[in-house]
């Protein structure tokens, strides 16, 4: 295949990815975003496959030997191992999952600078810093995600652990990496120093010195803070591929890498602005690394109510808002929800969704959530969409939510998350808090708003409670 051709359906997959991003910023665009991008990459498989005549290399006598062959049997166990794992996999799952996606590409990146390393000869010092950068980022982005799925699944580290200087120390490894990458790329196997493969011992420092650096850069970091990390990380693995798209001379995994980069930052800052952080102090301060308690004082008892009760007021109400949080998913009450949300339209009610950005452990957790339970796209609206017609609405129905909807962030300038944009529940009419007991949620945090004259609490599991308010509008 000639090199104009190469490149042509280079940029034709480039385009595949672009398009591809720009359609999974919307909710309804999203799985097509999906599609185009998987379709994107497949011409880049084929196109690289072409390019380096790995379908024609064909060897009758050690077919063994055959790339193809084994890039084939690649394709086919990961594509088994993904549907299966993917299909298997919990939404309350989900956001593991993917910091393990995360580290996962990032290993790869490492593993195709390491190839390199290994099967071509050394070229010039732009192409070997990109290879040192390749293995440095995706060390990193692969432990720092192992760390992230260890946190979030609860199978590892479960304890906070604090490391002590621990700002120092990453300095320490970072330079000590930067200057192996420099030692690589700088000396070859004849050196000066008389050096016996100094080239060699660089990158098996710079490998050694960032996978730790994975590991310390994330372990403080507390788990209420995890969607951010991922968001990160996710960041880092695209730069990592980026970075071995200019290692082995690969426009479009430049290209792809550079898209996921950026979309990855954009998103982390996104978070962090939602969760009033800032992205330097959520890694060398540590939020979130240790539970903080509410504001002094004693509360008041939080107001209860029977389903009964309950129904009574919804099946007045002309206007409902629900903001759905962690718990939704660990009770699997979304398919209980829609059900609830057809009730309420079929008895004349307005219907909406507030979605908090941080809402759940990753970006877009609720959404995918109720996309799965066939809730419509238009009704799925932000916290900025909703929070200006919150005091019309007459009944919030919050399900597993705490710290999103904490006014605290708003009222109490001695709060944690003062300063936290939130969903405005408490200005509604009436609130309805779904909690299965009186303890506080993922962060620690006292929330006020459960003890507020307007709310009351329906205490249980939240899959059966809305399974029991949707079956009085039957009654």
């Amino acid at each position: 295949m000639s090199d104009l051709i190469i490149k042509i359906f280079y940029m034709i997959s480039c385009i595949f990815f672009i398009r591809g991003i720009k359609l999974l910023g919307k909710t309804d665009t999203a799985r097509k975003g999906n599609l185009y991008s998987s379709i994107g990459m497949l011409i880049a498989i084929v196109t690289v496959l072409c390019q380096n005549e790995v379908l024609g290399s064909w060897n009758a006598e050690n077919w063994i030997c055959n790339g193809y062959l084994w890039i084939s049997a690649a394709i086919i166990l990961g594509s088994v191992i993904g549907a299966v794992w993917s299909k298997k996999v919990e939404m309350t799952g989900m956001p593991q999952l993917v910091a393990l996606f995360n580290g996962f590409g990032g290993l790869s990146s490492l593993l195709v600078a390491m190839t390199q390393y290994f099967v071509t000869e050394k070229g010039d010092v732009f192409t070997s810093v990109s290879l040192g950068l390749t293995i440095a980022i995706g060390a990193v982005a692969f432990t720092g995600s192992v760390v992230a799925w260890g946190k979030l699944s609860g199978k590892a580290f479960k304890k906070n652990v604090s490391i002590p200087a621990k700002n120092v120390i990453n300095a320490v490894l970072f330079f000590i990496g930067l200057a192996s990458i420099a030692v690589y790329s700088v000396f070859g196997a004849e050196n000066m120093l008389g050096i016996v493969h100094i080239e060699l011992y660089g990158i098996a420092v710079t490998v050694v010195t960032f996978l730790v650096l994975g590991f310390t850069l994330v372990i403080p970091i507390g788990g209420g803070d995890m969607p951010v990390i991922i968001s990160f990380l996710n960041a880092l693995s695209g730069l990592a591929a980026a970075f071995a798209g200019f290692a082995i001379n690969n426009t479009v995994l430049v290209v792809s890498g550079c898209l996921v980069g950026a979309s990855g930052l954009i998103l982390t800052l996104i978070m962090c602005k939602a969760m009033n952080r800032k992205f330097s102090n959520l890694l060398f301060k540590s939020f979130g690394a240790k539970k903080k308690s509410g504001a002094s004082g004693t509360l008041k008892e939080p107001a209860s109510m029977s389903v009964e009760d309950a129904y009574v007021i919804l099946e007045a109400a002309k206007n409902v808002v629900i903001v759905p949080g962690y718990g939704m998913a660990v009770a699997q009450a979304q398919h209980a929800v829609k059900e609830l949300c057809d009730k309420l339209e079929a008895n004349g009610a307005e219907v909406n969704f507030a979605i908090h950005p941080v809402a759940g452990r990753m970006p877009g957790h609720m959404n995918v959530l109720l996309a799965e339970a066939n809730v419509p796209y238009e009704q799925l609206k932000t916290a900025d969409e909703m929070n200006p017609q919150m005091g019309n609405v007459d009944v919030a129905i919050i399900i597993g939510a705490n710290d999103v909807v904490n006014p605290d962030a708003i009222h109490d300038e001695n709060s944690p998350i003062y300063g936290m944009p939130i969903v405005n529940a408490f200005e509604c009419k009436t609130v309805f808090v779904l909690k299965r007991g009186k303890g506080t949620g993922f962060s620690g945090l006292e929330n006020p708003l459960f003890t507020n004259d307007n709310t009351v609490m329906l205490y249980g599991d939240a899959k059966a409670t809305v399974t029991q308010l949707a079956a009085e509008f039957n009654s």
